[in-house]
């Protein structure tokens, strides 16, 4: 395909795409002849996922790191744009669906009370945007895809960083007593090894973890299982998806907003009376001097949620809530 062509049917200008190759984020091959570029099918779903980092604002140097995933063969490119994709369209329609609920609120507060205090907008529109920049700030500090190749490893001998873990996993699946049948998410899923336990169950499981690295670890020991890419803050998954959704020792890497904001969308994936289990270290402690532990429970009982706090003695605790509503 040529470049006029391309522009064409992708809805951008030919100097758009010209810019890219010219920062070195497309490399399209040249006619032996007249020297024309000629862009083929992985160029066409790359260019693609180009354009969906910029109109998400992600500037042209973040965007030539992340489509260079190191080791990736070429057939599995093409999986990795998309997922790409999917997670910058899931963040956008969240904000787009706060939008307007945000805009909901308004018009309900003034459909009730006849005025809409300018105080009062003010306050929807600032939660509105504490949200998007939570979910924009993301980052991941731990360097997650460097330590997939021998993460089975670390887990199993890292006793503080990871305390009991073989037995924290066993009862993160007693508590959540999936059926067979059922559909489960795993949050921050790295290798599988919870999940692999409750595929184990007869039920089907899907994973979302951000590192490239711990997701091909993952396939490889389950190949049965959907992966994608992506993080707490914004799960690449429609609404009321799952009968459960269990999570462990991935928690205690968010501060205390965003454990709440994961959450919203851990209820937001979940099928009504749907299940969350929550496996954690039990040391982790907020910066208002709270346990991590306590402010999910609070937060769930408060929430459209039964909660209770399995095994509160141990170095690490397993949370169990099941939605009423």
């Amino acid at each position: 395909m040529k470049i006029n062509e391309l522009a064409r049917k992708l809805g951008v200008s030919a100097r758009t795409i010209r810019f890219y190759e010219q920062n070195g984020l497309l490399e399209p091959a040249r006619e032996e002849d007249n020297r024309y570029r000629v862009f083929h099918e992985e160029d066409i779903w790359r260019l693609q996922t180009i354009i969906a980092l910029r109109e998400a604002g992600m500037p042209v140097k973040e965007i030539r790191a992340v489509l260079e995933p190191e080791g990736m063969p070429d057939s599995a490119r093409l999986r990795y744009y998309l997922e790409l994709q999917h997670s910058i369209l899931t963040t956008q329609w969240l904000e787009m669906k706060r939008m307007t609920e945000t805009t909901a609120q308004m018009i309900e507060l003034l459909r009730s009370r006849q005025e809409l205090p300018i105080r009062e907008i003010y306050q929807l529109a600032e939660h509105s945007r504490n949200l998007r920049e939570i979910r924009q700030n993301w980052q991941d500090h731990w360097n997650f895809d460097q330590r997939a190749q021998d993460h089975d490893d670390y887990v199993r001998q890292s006793t503080a960083e990871y305390p009991d873990y073989e037995k924290a996993l066993d009862s993160t699946v007693r508590a959540v007593q999936a059926i067979e049948g059922e559909y489960g998410l795993d949050l921050g899923t790295g290798t599988g090894n919870l999940a692999g336990r409750l595929l184990l169950q007869g039920v089907r499981m899907s994973g979302v973890d951000q590192s490239q690295e711990m997701l091909k670890q993952c396939r490889a020991k389950f190949p049965d299982m959907d992966l994608r890419a992506g993080n707490l803050l914004a799960i690449p998954y429609p609404d009321q998806s799952f009968n459960f959704v269990v999570s462990s020792f991935a928690f205690r890497h968010l501060n205390a907003e965003q454990q709440l904001l994961a959450l919203l969308e851990i209820r937001r994936v979940l099928k009504p009376h749907g299940r969350i289990c929550i496996t954690d270290r039990s040391s982790v402690i907020s910066e208002e001097g709270v346990s991590h532990a306590d402010l999910l429970l609070h937060w769930l009982n408060e929430h459209g949620c039964i909660a209770s706090h399995l095994n509160p003695q141990a170095d690490w605790f397993t949370l169990l809530a099941v939605s009423i509503r």
